[in-house]
């Protein structure tokens, strides 16, 4: 399905606050709210639209320590690593990437001493993972917000 102007546009103003009404997502990229609807419904069906999430601040939510934490992995226990990472409830965002290092995963922590717990103690003993590099997070910036 190729996307155009409209769709992008519609796309961005969801990026910035899924809870936008479709007559105001219409008046923002100048269509009627019916050819909005239809095009968020298309693009929701065809499968370009997921869902709609939630994003928190994560100092606010008690996590004042955050890390990308890089792993490489034994390819042949990818699917369990896979699982066991998704399942911890500090990991925010798991991807399998291409270089340097095999899986790049966000954590988040309450502080230094649980973000060590989680790294050494949980995501370092994974069966299947080989090696770690943490790189603290000292802000984050959201892109859709800027």
């Amino acid at each position: 399905m190729a996307l155009d102007t409209i769709d992008r546009a519609i796309l961005q103003a969801l990026r910035r606050d899924a809870r936008t009404s479709i007559h105001v997502i219409a008046q923002e990229v100048n269509i009627s709210r019916a050819n909005a609807y239809a095009r968020v419904k298309r693009m929701t069906d065809d499968g370009v639209i997921l869902g709609y999430g939630l994003r928190t601040d994560a100092i606010l939510e008690g996590y004042h320590a955050s890390a990308y934490v890089a792993l490489n992995v034994d390819q042949q226990q990818w699917q369990g690593i896979r699982q066991s990472l998704i399942a911890l409830p500090e990991v925010e965002h798991v991807a399998l990437v291409g270089g340097e290092f095999d899986v790049l995963v966000l954590v988040r922590a309450r502080d230094n001493r649980d973000l060590r717990r989680i790294v050494l103690e949980t995501v370092q003993s994974l069966p299947g993972v080989r090696s770690s590099r943490t790189f603290l997070v000292f802000e984050d910036l959201d892109a859709t917000a800027l």
